[in-house]
């Protein structure tokens, strides 16, 4: 008889085809995640003009989605430790893909803000799964990178938001921008057929054969037969309360990753729902202001993709407190006057530093938390997150109403980023201590 341990088997793996397989579809996903997400900041100067919106009003609209990804992230982040993260994913993914498809037929800015919290459940929803499947399934060595290719998915579904916008917004109007989001429900059928189950959660509900076909896929070399047992190194658990992420030493790291999560996607939310409004304020046109926002997420799919590099070959959290601090930095820089060439360069490493920050935090509190919480862990994270994300597109429509010169919005928009990176020095040091422990507890 045979036994085969599989975290063994998925650390060591080489990369192959499956691994494509599973990162292409879990990145195709964020691709229309990230759509849906950022469309609003596409066409709200259309919405403030054709519905009379205030800047507060306008921000209050742009955080509907945002309390749904909150309430999604708590919900089926968990559900998935229970039912799986194939069913989560799959129903996430079509929630928030009809919800957006309906918001194009809103007539008023009650019943629209009610379409984009349904979206916002079945977003939030997704990407603490998306990011726990391909966590699970990538080769040790690589993983941070892995997650963050994958990841970037989230960023070129902004990308395409804003392009599709600067072409569609002035021939068909903002309804046809939620119309596109009916497309990607053509490929639910192979999604369905082709996206694996959790390892794990195959093994907890004793589905072993469906296991070995898995791990037969993922170490084509290696002979897996029927009588080959399989076993897991981790706790076997259908489901983990939230108090499980504050136990066994992960208390301060945990409300560290917490912080870090409210304060990145308050940035992002900020820059991605108010940026164009800005700079067309700042002078510029509905398409220029458009093209900041393709800048923006061109930088967060670079950004997300140098980090994960940089974290495989040094320390993953070092290299998030450093992107922190630039964050801030550029941020700052954008309200004063530049050249166009260094305007679009700030605009790209604010990008990079903030959205593809948000992309490595995923990665890193996916290494923090054991598998058997993992969808819980990133759930929670990625829901107290919104709470920032949530404060984002408020905190832009109060510096707005205010009417404050542009530097100090950008100035507001900054903070969140040392905020954050002193609490990735705070995190650095936890996991420091709890090494520390943990050889002295082996060396007694």
């Amino acid at each position: 008889m045979k036994i085969i341990e599989v975290n063994e088997v998925i650390e060591q793996a080489r990369f192959g085809s499956y691994h494509w397989l599973v990162m292409s579809l879990c990145a195709l996903l964020l691709v229309f995640d990230g759509y849906d997400l950022f469309i609003y900041g596409v066409v709200l100067p259309v919405l403030m003009d054709e519905w009379n919106l205030t800047p507060v009003q306008a921000g209050a609209l742009g955080s509907y989605a945002l309390f749904g990804m909150m309430f999604g992230a708590f919900v089926f982040g968990p559900l998935a430790d229970r039912i799986g993260r194939k069913k989560g994913v799959t129903l996430c993914f079509t929630l928030f893909s009809l919800a957006t498809f309906f918001n194009g037929f809103a007539s008023s800015p009650t019943e629209f803000g009610v379409y984009r919290f349904l979206a916002g459940l079945g977003c939030g929803g997704l990407m603490p799964n998306a990011v726990a499947l391909m966590n699970e399934y990538s080769p040790k060595r690589s993983r941070s990178t892995l997650v963050a290719i994958m990841f970037s998915g989230y960023s070129l579904g902004g990308l395409l938001s804003a392009a599709i916008g600067i072409y569609m917004l002035p021939r068909f109007g903002w309804q046809s921008m939620f119309f596109c989001a009916a497309i990607p429900l053509l490929l639910l059928p192979l999604i369905v057929w082709k996206l694996p189950e959790s390892l794990a959660f195959l093994m907890r509900q004793g589905q072993e054969d469906k296991a070995r076909a898995i791990v037969q896929k993922l170490a084509p070399e290696m002979e897996v037969s029927k009588q080959t047992v399989l076993t897991l190194n981790e706790p076997k658990k259908a489901g983990v309360p939230m108090l499980d992420l504050l136990k066994d030493g992960r208390l301060l790291g945990t409300l560290m990753i917490w912080l870090a999560f409210f304060c990145c996607l308050l940035m992002v939310y900020a820059l991605g729902s108010w940026l164009p409004k800005l700079m067309a304020n700042a002078g510029y046109s509905l398409g220029s202001s458009l093209s900041f926002l393709v800048a923006l997420n061109l930088g967060g799919m670079f950004g997300a993709i140098l980090g994960g590099w940089l974290g495989d070959r040094f320390s993953l959290p070092k290299v998030v407190a450093w992107f922190f601090l630039v964050s801030a930095v550029s941020i700052t820089l954008l309200g004063f006057k530049s050249p166009t060439l260094l305007l679009y360069l700030l605009i790209v490493i604010a990008g990079a530093t903030t959205i593809g920050t948000q992309i490595l935090l995923y990665a890193n509190a996916a290494q923090f938390y054991p598998l058997s919480m993992r969808s819980t862990g990133l759930g929670w994270a990625s829901g107290v997150g919104r709470l920032g994300a949530i404060a984002g597109p408020f905190l832009g429509g109060t510096l707005m109403a205010a009417n404050l010169p542009l530097q100090m919005n950008f100035m507001a928009f900054a903070v969140p980023g040392v905020l954050a990176m002193l609490a990735f020095l705070v995190f650095l040091a936890s996991l420091r201590s709890s090494s520390r422990l943990a050889m002295n507890a082996v060396a007694g």
